[in-house]
């Protein structure tokens, strides 16, 4: 059947490599796509947010089934455009997509449906914020309600500190209109553990564990960024964990959604804090995180087609799901000032090093092509074109295996102004 992919970052990448070697794919589309997805999808240049233009082309084509991958176009409805058509679709409808786009909405449902996580207040005025903030203990949690590309999120320190926080996103607005409300939440310590799950609005599959590392910098220094590095599995996601949270978390929070009248269908992205009273929710998403994707699905043994209809029709309880018993790590290539301020457009090099390099993947997140400078022929180059530019995975018979192979690997490519951090998965050799 003809596939069509929303997105143009690593998270798609990986969703694209894992659809073209479906036996279901005879044509998979790619909206905008990048410089990787172009060597398995036809790109097309749409913005992910013109819902009329993709549901056009995707009429237009005959599009048979479509997958709407990134945050904002699943919050602002795009997936309820392909779905109105009568267009299959994976992803949930907006009144779904609440679950990530306001942190109120879902800080309230897990209060009413007693989803463990941690305490809070929502705020809609910056005065009253700072003056809960006064009657709190350091350090304080501060979270824009809305959508902020993985950065709306602060941890302050001091008073000061999150006073001034308050003034950044309610008052400069630093997110946006994201920052009209405010999360100011309970501080909690722990591991942090993703868990993706499948959903069909009842059934509910947790897939294997993930970590990532948002900060910029080596030993969780530095600003927030949309992930550093991931590892899958998590060797701190025991299995008395995993019980507790397929009994406490993830179906209930799907109950939870179906009693709101919001039916969940698509990837429930679990973030989760295993603190010292138990594991608690500390986010959700409502797609695949990046680059946890960049982990998990190279680890899944089944058709992601198969998974992703069954899905969309409601009959995930036929789905057994299934993951390879090895390991995955990730490393992002970054472009050096990210996430403040960087240069684009750099060549690079080595990407032919992954043909055909079993257990080695690049997922690009911020690449297209380019004309050579020399202007020697006719044939393009990639060149970067993000803050995350590539990630680069490697799988391994265990984690410290999967880490010593990405971080080997990371030497194959060159860019100028590439940075990484050297850390990732350094909790594996702790554990």
């Amino acid at each position: 059947m003809k596939i069509m992919i929303v997105g143009g970052g690593g998270r798609e990448h990986a969703i694209a490599w894992a659809v073209a070697k479906s036996p279901k794919c005879d044509k998979l589309y790619a909206a905008p796509g990048n410089a990787g997805i172009a060597e398995l999808a036809e790109c097309v240049d749409i913005s992910v947010m013109d819902a009329p233009a993709l549901v056009a082309f995707a009429k237009e084509k005959e599009v048979d089934f479509v997958i709407v991958a990134p945050d904002d176009p699943l919050a602002a409805g795009v997936a309820d455009a392909f779905l109105d058509e009568g267009i299959k679709t994976f992803g949930p409808r907006k009144n779904a997509a609440i679950i990530e786009a306001s942190k109120a909405f879902s800080k309230d449902l897990m209060k009413k449906y007693d989803i463990p996580s941690a305490a809070y207040e929502t705020f809609e005025d910056a005065d009253a914020a700072i003056a809960y903030l006064e009657t709190q203990e350091a350090p304080y949690v501060l979270k824009a309600d809305g959508l902020a590309l993985g950065k709306g999120v602060l941890i302050c320190q001091t008073l000061d500190e999150a006073k001034a926080g308050i003034q950044e996103i309610m008052v400069d607005k630093k997110f946006g209109d994201a920052g009209n409300k405010v999360v100011i939440e309970e501080f909690m310590t722990g591991r942090e553990v993703s868990v993706l799950c499948f959903s069909d609005g009842k059934t509910i599959l947790p897939m294997t564990s993930a970590q990532d590392h948002k900060r910029a910098g080596d030993g969780d220094t530095g600003l927030n960024t949309g992930g550093m590095g991931t590892f899958s599995p998590s060797p701190f996601y025991t299995d008395e964990v995993a019980k507790f949270c397929e009994e406490n978390v993830y179906q209930r929070t799907i109950d939870a959604m179906a009693s709101e009248g919001r039916p969940f269908k698509g990837v429930l992205f679990c973030g989760l804090m295993l603190t010292p009273k138990g594991p608690r929710v500390l986010e959700f998403n409502a797609r695949f995180g990046d680059p946890e994707a960049q982990v998990v699905i190279p680890r899944l043994k089944n058709d992601i087609v198969e998974v992703m209809e069954a899905c969309a029709d409601g009959t995930l309880d036929q789905i057994s799901l299934e993951f390879e018993d090895n390991a995955a790590v990730c490393v992002m290539l970054a472009s050096d000032g990210y996430p403040v301020s960087y240069k684009k457009g750099f060549e690079i090099k080595g990407l032919e090093n992954f043909k055909d390099k079993e257990g080695y993947y690049v997922f690009h997140s911020g690449t297209k092509f380019a004309d050579k400078e020399d202007g020697s022929d006719d044939s393009k180059v990639v060149v970067t074109n993000g803050g995350r530019v590539l990630g680069v995975t490697a799988l391994g018979n265990t984690l410290v295996e999967a880490r010593a192979n990405a971080y080997e690997a990371t030497k194959l490519i060159d860019f100028d102004n590439k940075y990484m951090r050297n850390d990732i998965g350094k909790a594996i050799d702790e554990k």
